[in-house]
């Protein structure tokens, strides 16, 4: 396979980020599920959670840059204890807050409040939900979390999110089940808009096309069934220059619950720090706009996972 920074220099670009928009904030690795793709390898078992200090070093950053948008994830986040304190303060500097939720979160002891909560504090939820069926979901994800997950997508729906008028904003996230490329977003959408009204009386408002990204624990997954060098063969067979301009890390960064600085969420949980022109890694509590606006991105082989077929990110596909 063609290295990925070798296929970069044939196709005539480069990767660096020309704007900064999002700030993705990892709260820790705590998460009430332990699913097959996790590229952080979270599980009820991690005990790695951001404290109060870095939260308050990420809403000193926020306070004085022009990020506008304030991305949380994890694990799942609203387990970490400063949650709510980290998105009601965020919201307090009249930040746009997304929380990327595993639906079932809100039915841990003591967090039944959530849905309230997120509605009180106008989050936008990114909710993971691979299928539209029982069995693909709770392959992936653990037996009885997809009735758990159309149950939280109900009770939101009761509050308003991902229907006409409410400024409640309520996207799902699709990743495939097996080693193979997404489908095509729009097309999805609407098999996603259909199953979902029909069988369960859900709307919501976009749908979110992932690839799985071959790294961590689904790296050994595929490994354990002799689907690595297939799944990687295929991702970059497929990659497509065209989705270089659209890229998330060419608008966000990453921030890991310890405080460094990443390009990425993949690129944290490979541990490849985004560093200084002066080689010391980047941290939350010292960070200006300037030490990462122009800056290069550091790339690998796992990069042909946002850029094969349609791209992939954090907000979905990147092109048509």
């Amino acid at each position: 396979m063609q290295p990925f920074v070798e296929k970069l220099r044939l196709s005539h670009r480069c990767l660096a980020r020309h704007r900064f928009e999002v700030l993705q904030v990892n709260m820790g690795r705590l998460c009430n599920l332990a699913c097959v793709h996790c590229h952080v390898e979270s599980s009820p078992a991690r005990k790695e959670t951001m404290d109060r200090k870095t939260v308050d070093a990420v809403l000193r950053f926020l306070a004085v840059s022009r990020v506008q948008t304030l991305d949380i994830t994890g694990g799942a986040p609203e387990l970490n204890e400063n949650f709510d304190y980290l998105v009601e303060s965020a919201r307090s500097l009249d930040r746009h807050v997304i929380d990327r939720c595993n639906l079932t979160v809100i039915f841990e002891p003591g967090k039944e409040y959530l849905p309230e909560f997120f509605k009180r504090q106008r989050v936008e939820l990114i909710c993971s939900l691979p299928c539209y069926s029982e069995a693909n979901v709770d392959k992936q994800r653990g037996k009885g979390t997809f009735e758990l997950s159309i149950q939280a997508l109900k009770l939101l729906n009761r509050l308003g999110y991902g229907l006409p008028g409410s400024g409640l904003v309520l996207n799902l996230v699709y990743n495939p089940v097996g080693p193979h490329l997404p489908p095509r977003q729009d097309e999805l959408e609407k098999d996603y808009k259909r199953e979902l009204s029909r069988n369960f009386g859900i709307e919501f408002n976009r749908l979110y096309c992932l690839a799985n990204m071959p790294i961590t624990r689904y790296e050994t997954h595929l490994r354990l069934r002799g689907e690595y060098e297939g799944y990687v063969r295929l991702l970059a067979a497929n990659f497509n220059p065209e989705t270089l301009e659209q890229v998330m890390c060419r608008s966000l960064i990453s921030v890991g619950w310890e405080g460094w600085i990443y390009d990425c969420d993949f690129n944290q949980m490979l541990g490849l720090p985004l560093r200084a022109a002066d080689g010391r890694p980047l941290h939350i509590s010292s960070l200006a706009e300037a030490d990462v606006v122009g800056r290069p991105i550091t790339v690998g082989n796992h990069c042909y996972a946002c850029t094969a077929g349609s791209g992939s990110s954090c907000g979905g596909a990147l092109v048509p």
